[in-house]
């Protein structure tokens, strides 16, 4: 797509292509979150969107990437990948930035279809994104967070090398529930060999990078 080219910006990693989701994407990422992205007696999630009925997990997943789309600007974007390997779609993988031009800030967050679980493709799937943001567009810190249950995110935060940020108390189906933040610097991230990043240089505008992003320092 010739007028928002992030349609042809890929992330690889050694196992890993993120790329935003073409239409059969999204039937198969759709078709993950209807079976499921995690137990159902626990919820990572600050908005509970899983909770609902599978039919409907499904169709929520496409409405938010759709809404992405069409709510996209430079002062406010989020750009949720489809997480594929050997041309299976895993799950989503989520860098979002308000002000990025002013901020030099970028919050993550992702899923993966539950039978994929256990398998270092959280990690990887970050480290991509990271990648992105700290070698491509330039960002001074990432964020992340997670409710204090949710071992499985904080343990990838730390691997990356995010430190502790505070925390906050949310309303998780209707009980107070600490979400713990995690901040990476630029000056703490080395992205390991094996990782690229294709067809940025249309994109960075759209990023509110500019197009001296990837030189800054």
């Amino acid at each position: 797509m010739r007028r928002f080219p992030v349609f042809r910006l890929r992330v690889t990693t050694p196992r890993l292509e993120l790329r935003l989701p073409s239409l059969d994407d999204l039937d198969a990422l759709a078709d993950l979150a209807a079976e499921g992205v995690h137990d159902p007696q626990e919820m990572p999630f600050a908005v509970p969107w899983t909770d609902a009925e599978p039919a409907a997990r499904a169709l929520s997943t496409l409405r938010w990437q759709f809404g992405q789309w069409s709510a996209w600007s430079p002062e406010k974007w989020g750009c949720s990948f489809v997480v594929v390997r050997e041309g299976q779609v895993l799950g989503t993988q989520e860098i979002a930035g308000t002000d990025f031009a002013v901020t030099r800030q970028v919050s993550t967050g992702s899923w993966l279809g539950r039978r994929f679980h256990g398998q270092g493709i959280g990690t990887e799937m970050r480290t991509a994104v990271l990648h992105l943001a700290f070698d491509g567009l330039g960002a001074r810190y990432a964020l992340s967070g997670a409710f204090a249950d949710n071992h499985a995110s904080a343990a990838v935060s730390r691997k990356l090398g995010y430190r502790d940020d505070g925390f906050e108390v949310l309303n998780r189906r209707g009980e107070a529930a600490e979400s713990r933040r995690f901040r990476l610097s630029r000056d703490d991230w080395t992205t390991p060999p094996g990782f690229g990043i294709h067809g940025l240089g249309p994109c960075l505008p759209f990023f509110g990078a500019g197009t001296a992003a990837r030189t800054e320092r």
